[in-house]
């Protein structure tokens, strides 16, 4: 039996605060590939947190799983002290987790606002049968939540330096700001804990600088940041802590210094008989 991490053993209430995100004993196996293998840890809100390995190793359905796009087919996932595991990729966002993608996923024709606007309108939609009506009689209060939505999107841009983009179509943006736009989609949905896949991904040094300053100050908003990331200067640039998949398998977990000259880690990344020295290689 899985327990929530908010209880003791007989059910009753803990005095401890339970992490932001729980993760206990997840698989996920895709036919006969065991693509995660019971993997354990937490977060706690606040913490950057950098989940890295070599490709293939299930970081991005190890996100999957956390998101409802894969349900794991063994184990639990918690979230403010709450089983999540079973629920759709929509109920799970309105609980508070949002994400980006490894390949971006923009609506290309619409404007950045407009964008923006989807990734709020989780939080601010009105019932179904309101919204339709409203749209079609353009009722006083569709047009006061439409203003609100607007601005509200408007402050994310701004937030995330895109303001003076508004009203480009999203596809006519550059690749980094492309990426900024995701994350500012992601924003809408006011998340607690928010999972960058990748987000430094093809990104020049200055652009990952600016990134890395975005993080800090996403954190600084009360929003628990978690990323996979390959830009190891990046990861021990920001990160409280850093985990290690490798085939499926948390390999390590610490802090950055730690995992830098980790031999199972640098093992990973460079292959069996890579002297210690070549940790510089890796990060």
């Amino acid at each position: 039996m899985v327990k929530n991490p908010g209880t003791t053993e007989n059910g009753g209430p803990t005095a401890v605060t339970p992490p932001l995100l729980s993760i206990q004993q997840v698989t996920r196996v895709f036919g006969g590939l065991v693509a995660l293998s019971a993997v354990s840890f937490s977060v706690a809100a606040g913490e950057i947190v950098s989940l890295i390995g070599p490709n293939g190793a299930g970081k991005t359905t190890f996100f999957n799983c956390v998101t409802g796009v894969a349900a794991p087919t063994a184990g639990a996932i918690f979230f403010r002290g709450e089983e999540i595991t079973a629920l759709a990729p929509h109920e799970i966002t309105r609980k508070g987790i949002a994400r980006t993608f490894q390949n971006i996923r923009l609506f290309g024709p619409l404007s950045v606002i407009e964008n923006v606007m989807i990734g709020r309108y989780i939080r601010s939609a009105l019932p179904t049968m309101g919204t339709t009506l409203g749209a079609l009689f353009r009722s006083r209060t569709f047009l006061q939540k439409e203003r609100q939505l607007k601005t509200r999107s408007a402050e994310l841009l701004d937030f995330v330096g895109l303001a003076d983009r508004a009203n480009v179509a999203a596809r006519h943006l550059a690749y980094g700001e492309q990426r900024r736009l995701e994350i500012a989609r992601a924003l809408g949905a006011d998340p607690g804990l928010l999972l960058l896949d990748e987000p430094a991904a093809g990104m020049n040094p200055t652009e990952t600088q600016s990134l890395m300053t975005l993080v800090g100050q996403i954190r600084a908003q009360g929003i628990t940041p978690f990323l996979i990331e390959h830009n190891m200067k990046m990861v021990m640039g920001i990160s409280d802590r850093v985990i290690v998949f490798d085939h499926g398998i948390k390999i390590a977990e610490g802090a950055p210094d730690t995992i830098r000259n980790n031999p199972q880690v640098i093992e990973a990344y460079l292959g069996s008989g890579a002297p210690a020295t070549a940790a510089r290689t890796v990060v």
